[in-house]
């Protein structure tokens, strides 16, 4: 049973260096995950701009054909003023042209308007490429820094599992199963050492005979407080 023990120590020391490495491997790929958000962020924020470009061209030529068509309405009623007999007609068109002329002054000034408008906004879309090309060049590198420490932990992660693999050989069906429900059960701690009367588990005091067993190494015993396994470290590394 020493050594099914040493084996259920082992294999609680190599279960604990793989939570830490898939925490570890689970940061960085919130890492890089956040940097194409960055990215998908900024490429988003110039399509935007780039649709507010599009809306205002659409308006802007909407507006040019009510200028045009005013033009003609001008065109036409000065024509038309030539063929004008009496006062009372004159006056009448010569209030529509002046009508016109004030929409077409209103028409252009808010052509305008939309131009400046077009202007700004291709101008920050021009600097917003420019960071975006710049922003994936750094995201690039640090992707690829990211990619290397992972795989270097699942290199550790592949080494300590093919340890765990052998060292679960030597442990009872039926003590692996109590190992995992209490890996389950206590936040992935279930084995821990006695130490000083004491578990070092939940620090909690030990009955003076159940501690005094411990040193016999010669069965599995539980700690009555928490429940998880226990064993004298001096013992199962002896």
């Amino acid at each position: 049973m020493r050594n099914k023990l040493k084996a259920l120590y082992e294999l609680q020391e190599i279960d604990l260096r793989i939570d830490g490495l898939d925490g570890e491997k689970a940061q960085l790929l919130s890492e890089a995950q956040a940097l194409d958000a960055k990215l998908a962020d900024a490429r988003d924020k110039i399509a935007a701009r780039r649709e507010e470009v599009s809306a205002l061209e659409e308006e802007k030529g909407a507006l040019e054909a009510n200028l045009a068509s005013e033009n003609d309405n001008i065109t036409r009623s000065e024509s038309h003023l030539k063929e004008i007999k009496t006062q009372k007609e004159y006056q009448a068109v010569s209030k529509e042209i002046s009508g016109a002329k004030k929409l077409i002054a209103e028409l252009e000034e808010q052509i305008l308007q939309k131009i400046n408008a077009i202007e700004e906004i291709t101008g920050d879309i021009a600097k917003r490429e420019a960071d975006l090309v710049e922003l994936e060049g750094n995201v690039a590198t640090q992707q690829a820094e990211v990619q290397q420490k992972v795989d270097a932990l699942e290199g550790g992660i592949a080494k300590d599992a093919a340890n765990r693999e052998e060292t679960v050989k030597i442990i009872p069906a039926s003590v692996m199963k109590r190992y995992s429900r209490l890996r389950d059960q206590r936040r992935g701690v279930a084995v821990v050492e006695a130490k000083e009367g004491n578990c070092m588990g939940c620090n909690m005091h030990l009955p003076p005979q159940l501690y005094n067993t411990l040193f016999r190494a010669d069965d599995v015993i539980t700690c009555p407080h928490c429940q998880r396994i226990l064993v004298m470290k001096q013992e199962v590394q002896d």
